[in-house]
Parts: structure tokens; sequence; C-alpha cells
């Protein structure tokens, strides 16, 4: 075992540390801090004791490739990109369908429905189309309406009456409200008519086609592609594409989120839409490509995958020898790494995740939302400037125009406390549920995290011992598939949660980890007769993510847990409040493997000369080698998105968050790339392997390299 030197957050941990820290600092009285390194969060050990090497993690964004692990178990790849011979038929609504008939007596229905207001804006909507003068109707929108329920009746009040047009959601006046929006439905994928205007002259957001009636019945509503893309996130990729379908994000089901530092290919479902439109859209797309199309009765959900594949390349490697190196790369196959919750899981940024957990835990949701709203360290202006506004003002409105939409949970805190002041509760129940939710699953992270390090350091890696927790022999891992919202997001810029950061992570970090865990009924102690026996071994030691179902070791690793709690005001036995889901006694709990061997493990060595050279073949790659004519003539793929490759060294999967995405489509140009001595041979290890879900790569790297996988570590080496 390699310990590296404890430093002063470990002093929660004093009573079981021979080293000397600093007076103890725990969370409750942190107000901010520097970006988050891997001793804060109980990262120290290794399994190996054989020494570290030198290595780039993400020169390139084309070093670290991820391919989706289906639950059968294959291997996601882009293989082609052309359309399958259609079989399904897009039935088509004209408008002209309005003057076909009279539509009065459905207008005195609406009537009734909505108010007299709404009923006479859809009389001149009808009225205009009857005249021919489609091609100057604009969009209306109803009245405010507070009632989803209602809301959903005259949705489908349209569908069942007005086929001829169609209706979306968008966001009301105020925080609580929404409104419906109608247009006329121009007519399927095929219309060229007067109303089939771009988007852009049209000036609004594109409709949502989620719902329609217009589909054969003999296919699977649902189409299945392959999703490969470069350097950009799941959800910026998917806007892109809904951009150009004329569909809203919840039309897209998939199955883990990708992050945007990587090439990653990935299965995604759309709603009712043909494979020849999807296919028809890689000419257009800049560092997206779509394949691979099937009809399938099922969306894709969160969770609903085996792992992940991971191709990753270590540039600029240095050495003791070439013998170091094939040691460690051998030694990581053996004997696996620490299982440890990596960076990603609290955050990049000045406010640790796990910071805002544990005040969540405590029941301080004044002090909650002032974590949220207050001035941190190492924001852009922009923001930083709108917090000192609001701190300096309390002024909700003009804050609100000041933060960009990204700041999802500051912008939801804020609305809340507009329409109900001082409700401190409220406001942070207005965030998204499965974004406030990993706060605190990013406190139980940073517990299990301690606890593994101390497991290591009292008892070592290759035995188990009296009281470890393991899964009882005959029993399967549990795999549960549960359906989370893909309203987890990048909630700050800064603070890259572990929902978008799942290129590290081999597949979806559900709350309570709750993929490829082990049944906690499964779970029993270590005897001494299990010790005679050999029954174990140190792959089958798990400890748990605290919760109201588990239970913890029977030795003193246990105490870790307890006492570390303790020291931030926290009860792992006992709530302070009765707010269930800010209570860990309210949460059901897991387990988690101490230690990961990563599957089907290959590596290999590589020279080269050109640092701006890729040196593995990307998917699409591989597709352009067999079609060089007709998918890379144009260069447009490769050339505009990996001149930029070397321009943002960054293992912290940081999204743009200044308008790049509502562009979406072109990538920076750039003349610079990486700074390197063409003349000089250097070394690259490249490293294939397979994690399952909720298993981070960057701690299998740091196994290797013996060196920290935070972004500030990473720069300074390239």
């Amino acid at each position: 075992m390699w310990l590296k030197p404890v430093p002063s957050c470990f002093s929660m941990l004093k009573p079981y540390c021979s080293a000397s820290p600093p007076p103890p600092t725990t969370l409750k009285f942190i107000t901010a801090m520097k970006t988050t390194e891997e001793p804060d969060v109980g990262i120290f050990c290794y399994i190996s004791q054989l020494p570290g090497f030198r290595g780039i993690l993400k020169q390139r964004y084309s070093d670290f490739m991820v391919n989706e692990v289906d639950t059968e178990g294959n291997v996601v790849h882009l293989t082609n990109m052309d359309a399958p011979a259609e079989t399904v038929k897009e039935i088509e609504t004209k408008t002209h369908d309005a003057t076909s008939k009279d539509y009065t007596t459905e207008i005195e229905s609406f009537r009734s429905l909505v108010d007299p207001d709404d009923a006479e804006r859809l009389e001149a909507i009808i009225n205009q189309i009857n005249s021919g003068s489609e091609d100057s109707i604009l969009p209306i929108v109803l009245s405010p309406d507070y009632d989803k329920s209602h809301r959903t009746a005259v949705h489908n009040f349209f569908k069942e009456n007005f086929k001829f047009l169609v209706t979306d959601t968008v966001d009301g006046p105020d925080a609580s409200s929404k409104c419906i929006r109608v247009r006329i439905n121009s007519g399927g994928q095929n219309s060229r008519g007067r109303n089939s205007r771009k988007r852009k002259e049209r000036g609004d957001k594109p409709f949502d086609s989620r719902g329609s009636d217009d589909w054969s019945e003999n296919v699977g509503k649902f189409l299945r592609f392959h999703l490969y893309k470069e350097n950009k996130d799941t959800q910026e990729a998917l806007g892109i594409i809904g951009k150009m379908l004329g569909v809203q994000p919840r039309s897209f089901g998939f199955a883990g989120t990708k992050d945007k530092r990587a090439v990653t290919t990935q299965r995604v479902t759309v709603f009712k839409q043909l494979a020849s439109r999807l296919a028809a859209l890689n000419d257009r797309l800049i560092g997206i490509k779509v394949g691979d199309f099937c009809y399938v009765k099922e969306g894709l959900v969160l969770g609903q995958l085996m792992g992940n594949r991971f191709t990753i390349t270590l540039r600029g490697v240095v050495a003791d020898s070439e013998d170091t190196i094939k040691a460690s790369a051998i030694a990581l196959g053996k004997q696996g790494f620490i299982n440890y919750f990596g960076l990603q899981r609290f955050g990049s940024g000045s406010v640790p995740t796990h910071l805002i957990g544990a005040t969540l835990l405590r029941g301080e949701w004044k002090s909650t939302v002032s974590l949220f709203l207050d001035p941190r360290e190492g924001e852009k202006n922009a923001i930083t400037e709108a917090r000192e506004y609001y701190k300096e003002t309390n002024d909700i409105e003009g804050t609100l125009r000041q933060l960009p939409r990204h700041l999802v949970s500051e912008k939801a805190i804020l609305q809340c406390l507009k329409k109900c002041p001082g409700n401190y509760l409220q406001a942070l129940k207005a965030i998204p549920r499965t974004l406030r939710m990993m706060y605190v699953h990013s406190y139980q992270s940073y517990l299990w995290n301690h606890a593994a390090s101390m497991r290591v350091q009292k008892y070592g890696t290759d035995r188990v011992v009296l009281g470890d927790l393991v899964y009882c022999k005959g029993n399967e891992i549990e795999k549960v598939s549960e359906v989370v919202s893909s309203e987890c997001v990048d909630e700050n810029g800064n603070d890259t949660l572990d929902p978008i950061d799942l290129d590290d992570i081999s597949g979806t970090n559900l709350p309570e980890e709750r993929l490829n865990l082990v049944k906690v009924s499964c779970v029993q102690a270590v005897t001494a007769e299990d010790i005679l026996s050999g029954n174990y071994t140190i792959d089958d030691v798990v400890l748990p993510m605290p919760g109201s179902r588990v239970i913890f070791p029977e030795n003193d690793i246990a105490d870790v847990f307890h006492d570390l709690a303790k020291k931030d005001a926290i009860s792992l036995t006992d709530s302070v409040h009765n707010v269930k889901e800010f209570s860990i006694t309210s949460m059901t709990g897991s387990y988690r493997r101490v230690f990961q061997k990563p599957m089907d493990f290959e590596w290999e060595i590589l020279k080269y000369i050109d640092a701006n050279k890729p040196l593995v073949d990307t998917d699409f790659d591989k597709i352009a080698k067999t079609k060089p004519s007709s998918l890379n003539g144009d260069g447009r793929l490769h050339d505009k998105t990996k001149q930029s490759e070397c321009l943002d060294n960054d293992i912290g999967l940081q999204t743009d968050d200044n308008g790049a995405k509502a562009k979406g489509e072109e990538l920076p140009q750039a003349e610079f790339l990486c700074d390197t001595n063409p003349q000089e041979t250097q070394t690259a290890l490249k490293l294939s392997f397979t994690l399952p879900a909720s298993c981070y790569a960057t701690m299998a790297i740091r196994e290797l390299l013996k060196t920290s996988t935070s972004v500030a570590f990473h720069k300074t080496l390239n």
C-alpha cells in the first residue's frame, strides 16, 4: 500500500491517523475553499507499492474514448450511418384539412375548457387558415395555466379535434405558471409548404412532436440510434439534433450522460422520428454523427446499461524505465484499484457538493441557500457580479436577469423565494429532485471514501479480516434500472456533478448507487470460520453507503462513518428534522465494492512524434476509411473539431457556459495546437478496459500513475 501524507481535511479521522495534522476542521465551519483535491474527500491510498510515472490525461479529447456497454454486454459502436429501408410511414396532416370542415362546434366546446380570450385566439387562427393566408400565421400562446392536469386536457383536446394544429408547453410569466403554445402542423417531415420557414425566421423555440397520432401502428414508436460525438456533452449534442428536427429534449431517451471532453458513442431513442430524417442530418452535423438505426417499442431511460468500455491514451509518458510502465500496467490489470468516488462526484468549484449535502442533512435550510447563492471563488466575472449584486441588494428579479440559465439550482431557489419569501426549505425543494439529491449522495460518498481509505490503511489490500462486509456466496449482484430525470445538469459551470461527468464514470450514478450493487439482504460480516475456510477474498469486500437498511462492518471501520458524521453534527441513526429526502435515515442505503478490477483489460506502449496526431482510431475514423469519399470529403467532422483539441486540456469535463450551446454546430478554429518538439520521439500508454456501472475510470488512472486526477495538476503537465 502507498499512502500519501495526510492533509488537514483528514484531521476529522485523527483517532485513526498516525500523522500529526493541523487543528481539526469540520465541514460545518467551512464557508469556501479552493478547488477540491483528492485528500479533501478521503482519497488517499493506492493498492500497489510500485512507483508512479508521469502521464498526461486528456491532452487531446480524442485520447479519452468511451463506448457504452448495453444491458446485454454489447459494446456500442457507430458502424453505419445510412438509414435502412423505411417500413414506417408517417401520416401527413395538411393544413387544408381545416378548410374541409366547420369547426364551430369544436370551438364552442373549447370555450368551456379555457378562458374566452383563448377561444377567440383559436377562432382567429382557424379563420386565417380558411382565408389562405397561412404564410402570415404566427403561433398563439394561451393564458397562463397553473394546473398541469388542465394543461394535459387542453393538449388532448387539440389532438382529438384539431389535428392540423400542434401544441407544446412554454414557461409562463411567473415561476409557477406554464402556457400552452399552438401553431400550424407543417405537414410532417416532407413538407416544403409556406409554413415550413426556418425556425430562426419564426423567432421561436422548436416545437415538440411527442404525442402525435400520425404514426404507423405496426412498428415501434421509438427510433433507436447510436450517437457519436466529439468534445460535446450529451445534452448539448441532443439539443443540436433536436433543434434541427424541431423536437424538444424530452423526446430523447438515453441510458447515461457522456460528457464533453471525450469521444463517445452511446444509444439514444427518440419518439416518432424517421431514420431517414436523422440520417440526413449527418451532412450538417459538426462533431456529431448518428447511425445504426432501428425501431423499438420502448424508449431508453437512465440506468439501462451495464457499464462503459474505455480507451484511454496517456501522452507524454515519462518513467524511470519502460519496465516501470509495464509493471504498473500489469499490476493494474491483476490487482485493480480502490473503487473511490472520483473528484467529479464532489464538484470542481469552490463549494464542494458534499458540503452542501452536509448542511441539508443538518436541516440548516437558510445556510444551504446561502451556500448556493453567495459569491464563490474562481467563477466567471459575470456570475460573481450577479451573486454579489444579490448579496448587496436582495433584488431577486434583477439577479435572475443576470444569472445564466445553466445555474439551475440558483435560479430555481430565487424564483421560489420571489413567490415565498423566507421559505428556504421550499426554495431548496424547487431544485429539480434528481439534482438536489445528488448533494446528499455526495456526502454519503464522502463518508465512504474515508472509510475505504481507513480500511486499506489499517488492514491492507490482500486479505479479508474479521468483521469485513461481503456479499453472500450464491447470490448474484442486484441490477436495478431506475428512471432518473435528465435534469441533472452542471448546475454552476464549475461544480461538475457526476450526472454529467459520466465519461469518467462507467454507467450512470443513480441515487444511492443502485446500479450493480449488492443486495442489502445478501451482505454479511466475515466470521472467523469464514476466514479459516477461505470462502471470501479481498475482491468480495464491500462498504455501505449509509442508510436505514444497511449494516456496518463489525470492526473499527464502522467507527469511521459515525465519528466523521458526528464531527459534522450529523447522525446516521437519527434525524434532526422530518424532511425525508434530506435525511440519511430515510434512505435505504446500498453497498459498494472496495476494490475493482478492470475487465477485458488491454494495454500497449506507443511511440509518436507529432503530438497533434491522434493515436487511436475513433468509430468515425473506421467508417471514413471504408468510405473516404462520401464521409470525409469536406473534412468537417475532424478538421474543425480536432483543431481545438489541445486548447482545453481539462479533465474536469466542463461545458461552455456562455452561449456556445445555443450555437452548437460550430467549434472554434485555432491556428495553434499543442506545443511540442516535432523531432522528439515521445511515449504514450494506451489502455482499454471495461468498468461496471458507477466506477470511475479516473481512479484506475490514478492507481497507475500514482498522481492526482485533479484538473489543476494535469494542466501543469501540459
